[in-house]
């Protein structure tokens, strides 16, 4: 795990804001938002970002 409490709360609330936008609103960068919304939710649920572990970097104080 990479990600700590906040960051991962932070991914979830902002995922799921993309996910409900693309949603109810009829956008052309309705794949775009549906994409970064559910790889924020699924980073956060299992708390590891790959993009992290490339960059040497975590926010998990564990």
């Amino acid at each position: 795990m990479n990600l700590g409490i906040t960051d991962r709360i932070i991914r979830v609330s902002a995922g799921l804001g993309m996910v409900a936008i693309d949603y109810a609103a009829n956008l052309d960068w309705d794949v775009l938002l549906l994409g970064i919304g559910i790889w924020s939710v699924l980073t956060s649920a299992f708390g590891f970002c790959p993009f992290y572990k490339l960059m040497g970097h975590t926010t998990c104080p564990i």
